[in-house]
């Protein structure tokens, strides 16, 4: 049915609009224009944005995977809530995504529930020990959007290259976690914070040379890659250099790495525990600085629930992660608002870029949004059944109020 929303401002950078105007939307597909043609429904958006629907580099669903922490039909209602209509789930699920099996059930339980359309990443090897490679071909059949090893560590950058190569004769696109294992034995970033705080660090150096090495190992091969989580300044500056020489690759950040940093965990706030650690203030701003520039691609959640005995260990201990679909857009806003960002800008960096990276129709349905809509995070306005975020409490500016699919 025919909707019509008046006074409303269409932000859709790949079509390059940002104005106000009269649209119909009918069936998916927006029309501009139509002030006063009759509509099934009439909306004032005065004061409101109209954008593309959210794509989410990655998003863990825990799905294959023990329920106590979330499952397709929470994570994914908590997505569209957050106006996320297309997920990228890694493969790092209880079982591994290793088997065309899995990645069925894992699309069936999803298109069941109804409210966002699931995109999962098979692992690059079996069960992600890094060892022997997966029946990538088989895994692609079943749904895979592309394949990926998650933060698991290859067993060497022999076998490293041979599943870049074999993804590469498949025109596939692999989705990289970079991380040097043997340097990412610590829990927080290897600052002054982790000092004080007698916490084993994770230095820069765990992401860039892991990086530095797939890079290489891209350009060996020619394979299309994309990095995600990327947290650090001289992963940016990697970044920049591999797109300068023509290398096929993109990358993302996560939304908390845009506006934490490693204070965060200070009183060994367990809320603030993730991976890759919050660094520094000058690896923040060099993240925020490359997605406005382009140099990284798409802003992810890393959205990661889980139930609240996670977080009660002592820091180390603590699993990491940030229950996150939900507070994207407030958080994005809330850059727009700082001056960091242009609406447009973070339109481009949650729907017109991400979607290019998964190949994407440029408009995958429609958010009608009220950015200066307040509310409270609590366990009671979350959706996802995770409730851990260090914005607990918090008053958050702007909400999805209506979602055209």
């Amino acid at each position: 049915m025919a909707v019509r929303i008046d006074n409303v401002r269409l932000i859709n950078p790949a079509a390059g609009h940002d104005a106000v105007a009269s649209v119909i939307l009918e069936n998916g597909r927006l029309m501009i224009g139509g002030a006063g043609v009759a509509a099934a429904e009439v909306i004032d958006g005065s004061g409101l944005w109209l954008t593309p629907a959210f794509v989410d580099l990655c998003a863990r669903l825990r799905e294959p995977g023990p329920k106590v922490h979330g499952g397709a039909a929470s994570e994914t209602r908590a997505a569209r809530a957050g106006g996320f209509l297309h997920l990228v789930v890694p493969p790092d699920t209880q079982p591994v995504l290793d088997s065309g099996a899995l990645v069925t059930q894992l699309r069936e339980r999803s298109d069941e529930a109804g409210f966002a359309i699931v995109h999962p990443v098979g692992a690059m090897t079996k069960g992600l020990e890094g060892k022997a490679l997966s029946n990538m071909s088989r895994l692609v059949k079943a749904g895979c959007i592309g394949v990926g090893n998650a933060r698991a560590p290859f067993a060497s950058a022999d076998t490293a290259l041979r599943c870049l190569e074999y993804a590469a004769t498949l025109g596939l696109t692999v989705f990289l976690s970079p991380e040097e294992p043997s340097l990412a034995r610590g829990c927080a970033h290897d600052g002054f914070t982790a000092a004080r705080l007698g916490l084993p660090g994770i230095p820069d150096a765990a992401e860039t040379v892991a990086l530095a090495t797939q890079l290489l190992l891209v350009e060996q091969t020619g394979v299309t890659a994309h990095f995600g989580q990327l947290s650090c300044k001289g992963s940016v500056e990697l970044i920049r250099i591999a797109k300068e020489k023509g290398l096929p690759v993109t990358a993302d950040v996560a939304m908390h790495h845009l506006h934490l940093t490693d204070i965060a965990i200070d009183g060994f706030n367990s809320f603030a525990h993730v991976r890759p650690p919050l660094r520094r203030e000058e690896d923040r701003d060099a993240l925020r600085a490359a997605v406005k520039s382009g140099v990284i691609d798409a802003i992810c959640s890393d959205h990661q629930p889980l139930d609240a005995s996670a977080k009660l260990a002592p820091f180390p201990s603590t699993e990491p992660g940030i229950s996150a679909l939900e507070t994207v857009l407030p958080l994005g806003l809330q850059l727009v608002r700082e001056g960091v960002l242009s609406a447009g800008e973070l339109v481009r960096a949650l729907a017109q870029r991400p979607a290019d990276v998964l190949g994407l129709d440029k408009a995958v349905g429609w958010l009608l949004i009220d950015p200066e809509a307040r509310w409270t995070v609590t366990a009671e306005t979350l959706l996802s059944t995770g409730k851990n975020t260090p914005w607990q409490g918090q008053e958050m500016q702007g909400r999805v109020r209506r979602v055209f699919a």
